[in-house]
C-alpha cells in the first residue's frame, strides 16, 4: 500500500479584491522528501505558505496525515526584531529548551545543545550575542538552527538562502537534506536555482496557479525555455 502524503493541498484558491492570488492549486509533500516552489515574485509562494501554517483564510482543502507529534519548523522569510530587546541568541534558542525562564540562565542541557545547533549553522560562539546585533544573514541562520531542532515532522522554509553567504547556504543545504533523510517532509519556497537543483526532489512552478510539478530538472527546462 502506498504511503500517503504528508501534506495534501487540493483546489486551494485565495481571493483579495476580487483577483486571484492564488487558484486551484493542487500539490503534496511526501515524508521524507523536499518539495521546492518557484515562480516569480507576486507569484502566490509565501501565501500558499501562509494559508499551510494557518495564517491566510482559502477557498479549498489541505490535509496534514501525522505520523509523528506534528511539530512544525518555520523559517520565515522576514523575521522583525526589536533591536533594543536585550534578549542573546542563547536565551532565545534556549527559550523552547527549557522549562524554566531564561532569565534565571540557561540549564546546563540547553546551553549545550543551543551550542550544537549554533555550530551546525556556522555560527560557535554566537550564544551571547545581542539578537537585534545581528545582520540579516546571521539572524537567519539562527532561524534555520530553531526550526531544525527538534526534529520537525514538516519544515517548511520561505526563502530560506536569502542573505546568506555561499557557505551558510551550503550548510542550509545540508540541514535540509538531514531533515528529509530522518524523515521529514520539506516545503520550500526558494529563487536559488542552484540549490533547487542540489536538494529537491519534486519542484512546483507556480504563477497564480500551478504550471508545471514535476521533476526537478524537467520543470527548470521548461521555465527556463519559457523564459527564453
Amino acid at each position: 500500500m502506498t504511503e500517503p502524503a504528508l501534506v495534501e493541498i487540493t483546489g486551494l484558491t485565495v481571493r483579495e479584491g476580487g483577483r486571484a492570488l492564488l487558484e486551484d492549486v493542487t500539490l503534496s509533500v511526501a515524508p521524507g522528501s523536499v518539495h521546492v516552489i518557484v515562480g516569480p515574485n507576486g507569484a502566490g509562494k509565501s501565501t500558499l505558505l501562509a494559508c499551510l501554517l494557518g495564517m491566510r483564510a482559502f477557498a479549498g482543502k489541505i490535509t496534514l496525515n501525522w505520523r509523528g507529534d506534528g511539530r512544525i519548523g518555520y523559517v520565515p522569510q522576514g523575521f522583525d526584531v526589536d533591536r533594543t530587546l536585550p534578549i542573546t541568541v542563547g536565551e532565545f534558542l534556549a527559550a523552547s529548551r527549557q522549562r524554566r525562564p531564561v532569565c534565571l540562565g540557561l540549564s546546563r542541557s540547553a546551553r549545550a545543545r543551543v551550542g550544537e545547533l549554533l555550530a551546525r549553522v556556522g555560527l560557535g560562539g554566537f550564544e551571547r550575542r545581542r539578537l537585534g546585533a545581528l545582520s540579516g544573514g546571521e539572524l537567519r541562520r539562527v532561524l534555520i538552527a530553531n526550526a531544525v531542532d527538534p526534529a520537525p515532522e514538516l519544515l517548511v522554509c520561505d526563502e530560506p538562502a536569502s542573505g546568506l553567504d555561499p557557505e551558510a547556504v551550503l550548510r542550509l543545504d545540508q540541514l535540509v537534506r538531514e531533515a528529509a533523510s530522518a524523515g521529514a517532509g520539506v516545503l520550500m519556497v526558494s529563487h536559488d536555482l542552484g540549490e533547487v537543483k542540489r536538494v529537491a526532489d519534486r519542484v512546483t512552478w507556480l504563477a497564480g496557479r500551478v504550471r508545471m510539478s514535476g521533476a526537478p530538472d524537467e520543470v527548470l527546462a521548461a521555465r527556463s525555455g519559457e523564459a527564453a
